[in-house]
């Protein structure tokens, strides 16, 4: 768990740019809270730094409203738990638990793309585009 600890050390000593301070006071304490049960499971099963606290590149000429929390496809889990907790993890999903008891499920990986299916670059590079339809004939 050094990775996560160095991690979760660094996110403390300072906010990131354009992530609002109380969405990064929360995830200080969320990512502390999911360590201290989940820390030597989570590394176990493969995730790593960015799929636990990666945030959204800032592009070179960001407006001052850009927000980094914005692309659920590029957010790491810390920063979805918004002081809900995770109460099962496998080696590609967190299912987490919110304060009404419904359970929401964070994928590592494959997360949906912005647009329909076979509309992402990751999409095709995996093999999973949609497929051309035959011309009318």
């Amino acid at each position: 768990m050094v990775v996560f600890g160095r991690t979760l050390a660094a996110l403390e000593a300072r906010c990131p740019d354009l992530v609002p301070i109380d969405r990064w006071q929360l995830a200080v304490q969320d990512g502390r809270r999911f360590l201290a049960r989940w820390g030597e499971q989570t590394e176990a099963l493969g995730w790593t730094a960015k799929d636990l606290f990666g945030l959204l590149t800032v592009p070179e000429h960001a407006k001052p409203s850009f927000n980094r929390l914005s692309r659920y496809d590029e957010t790491g889990l810390i920063w979805l738990l918004n002081g809900r907790r995770v109460v099962a993890l496998t080696e590609a999903t967190a299912a987490i638990q919110g304060p009404t008891g419904a359970v929401t499920v964070y994928r590592r990986h494959n997360k949906p793309a912005l647009g329909p299916r076979g509309d992402s670059l990751d999409d095709r590079s995996m093999g999973t585009a949609m497929t051309p339809r035959p011309a009318a004939g």
